[in-house]
């Protein structure tokens, strides 16, 4: 009896040491990140919801970097405002830089501002530059460290998606977030390129 209960233990700490660590502040971030090679087009095809986030689908951002080393960023996707009418939403963000490479602190500037959070987090999880990446952002911290209000975007290069290869990191960067099985599929299918916007700028 005595040898059945020290193996359950053991298989008890053995399992809780495999979980994920899921205070906000014992998130690993993007090592040496270059904000240069980071820039450019990025389609979101997985994405977490936080309370009020109304992006839906058809997200993509363009990341620029200014002669001032500034990051700044502009996006669209499409939305459903008043309840029943769909837009295209094109919005702008600025990011100031923090101690971290790989954190940053964004606003969103214009009607976008009102409509979204002013402040977020944007947080480079991981990235290999030139197929996948990984957002992560937490608007409200619990008072046991853990994320209250989280969102995450899984970006490719591609609009068709993740590469299979790519795919396996990705799970394990989302189980590391403590976000696994919380994602939703985000569809592209050129809804504003043949749709009115609204225009946040």
């Amino acid at each position: 009896m005595l040898r059945y209960v020290v193996t359950l233990c053991l298989l008890a700490l053995s399992w809780a040491q495999d979980l994920p660590n899921c205070q906000v502040a014992n998130i690993q971030v993007m090592q040496n990140f270059d904000k240069t090679r980071y820039a450019g087009t990025w389609y979101a095809v997985g994405k977490k919801d936080p309370e009020g986030l109304f992006l839906l689908d058809n997200i993509v951002a363009q990341l620029n970097i200014g002669e001032d080393g500034k990051m700044t960023a502009s996006a669209e996707g499409r939305v459903i405002i008043l309840n029943n009418w769909e837009m295209c939403a094109h919005m702008l963000a600025t990011f100031e830089d923090t101690t971290d490479p790989a954190k940053f602190k964004m606003k969103y500037w214009g009607a976008a501002a009102y409509l979204q959070t002013g402040n977020d987090d944007h947080w480079v999880i991981d990235t290999d530059y030139d197929n996948y990446a990984v957002h992560y952002s937490c608007r409200l911290v619990d008072s046991d460290g853990t994320c209250l209000d989280s969102y995450s975007f899984i970006f490719s290069r591609h609009a068709t998606g993740l590469r299979p290869e790519d795919q396996v990191i990705v799970t394990q960067k989302k189980q590391e977030l403590c976000l696994l099985g919380k994602y939703r599929r985000v569809a592209h299918y050129g809804f504003c390129k043949s749709s009115g916007s609204l225009d946040q700028q």
